[in-house]
């Protein structure tokens, strides 16, 4: 209880100083972009620095390497898969008025010669198609809206991409000294309890970005080979975006689908029976062989959980809360239940406390 009572007064206390604290939101807020990309990059090539150093190859010229991997790998999806998905999705863009339009002449037959439809349905259904208009206009203005604050902020992303070679270089040069450099305050024992801590959380977040994006990129090849199979149109920007999808877990995947399941359907609906077996195949290649191999059980969290931690984070905070709720949720998970463990052996010995 008491725990609880400094718990409230200490948010009360942050809410009257948050003249103090709001400059730092901001300050952290500049160089977010930047330290989340480089992050994302450090737990993707730190297995390949590690392999090379077991190979004896110095960290720096290892460091390197990499570079030069990333550079390759960049140059060719703006060369080769780039201007594919570009055209792809000009086209698909281009093509959705037609597509609206044979959807309410599907919608205009079914009504001539089904009259048994209810009449509210064929009401909300009207209703939706003389809204289409309207909500075209009302995304065509937001997507004004969001070029301008985009232009806006141009400098800063500029600066972010610029910036996210030199946090990479030495986080994957220097990350190793960070936990070293925060328990050197402490005594021996609790300086092993905090690095016990640091490295569980180290595992937790190299293993969910590590897994998912593994993951999600095999997805997206499985899909485009059944998309390619089946002749589907737009195969490759409809792969990629169900790979961006399929970064958020359990949610992503029905998210992905949708687009392939209404061009495959106006394209030929048969298609919708081929879209939701690639996909369904996919799938359980992705929960069988990938998934296990790759992830494991490392995060712990049951599905249910996960799915009400994605909507809580998507509600409050958007897309970037959808992406990053469930590698926060996991970490903010790994250091309670560190601290309780801490704290119940603590009760057996005093100097087990971290505090």
């Amino acid at each position: 209880m008491v725990f609880f009572i400094l718990l409230f007064l200490l948010i009360w206390l942050i809410s009257l100083t948050d003249f103090i604290f709001i400059p730092v939101l901001q300050i952290l807020g500049a160089i977010a972009f930047p330290m989340i990309g480089a992050g994302l990059l450090f737990y993707l090539t730190k297995p390949i620095t590690q392999l090379l150093e077991k190979y004896k190859i110095n960290r720096v010229v290892s460091i390197i390497l990499v570079f030069l991997l990333i550079i390759v790998l960049i140059t060719l999806f703006i060369f080769y898969i780039w201007p594919i998905a570009q055209r792809q999705i000009y086209n698909l863009i281009n093509a959705a008025p037609s597509m609206f339009k044979m959807v309410e002449d599907f919608i205009t037959y079914w009504q001539t010669n089904y009259s048994e439809i209810p009449d509210q349905v064929i009401t909300s259904i009207n209703d939706f198609i003389d809204d289409i208009p309207g909500h075209l206009e009302s995304i065509i203005n937001n997507l004004f809206g969001f070029i301008g604050s985009f232009i806006g902020q141009v400098f800063t992303i500029v600066a972010g991409f610029v910036l996210i070679p030199f946090f990479l270089f030495f986080m994957l040069k220097d990350g190793e000294k960070l936990a070293p450099f925060i328990t050197k305050i402490f005594d021996e024992k609790k300086a092993k309890n905090i690095r016990s801590l640091l490295s569980k959380v180290d595992h937790v977040l190299g293993s969910f970005i590590q897994g998912q994006l593994i993951v999600s990129f095999c997805v997206g090849i499985l899909l485009l080979i059944g998309y390619l199979i089946i002749g589907l149109e737009y195969a490759l920007a409809l792969s990629l975006f169900a790979m961006l999808m399929n970064v958020i877990p359990y949610l992503g995947p029905f998210i992905a689908v949708a687009p392939a399941l209404i061009v495959g359907a106006i394209q030929d609906p048969t298609n919708l029976i081929w879209v939701s077996l690639i996909m369904i195949i996919a799938q359980q290649i992705e929960s069988t062989l990938i998934s296990p191999n790759v992830m494991g059980q490392v995060l712990d969290l049951h599905p249910l959980t996960i799915i009400v931690v994605i909507l809580a984070a998507g509600s409050l905070a958007g897309i970037v809360g959808i992406l990053f709720a469930v590698p926060f949720y996991a970490t903010l998970k790994t250091i309670i239940v560190h601290f309780y463990e801490t704290y119940t052996e603590s009760k057996k010995n005093k100097k087990d406390a971290l505090i």
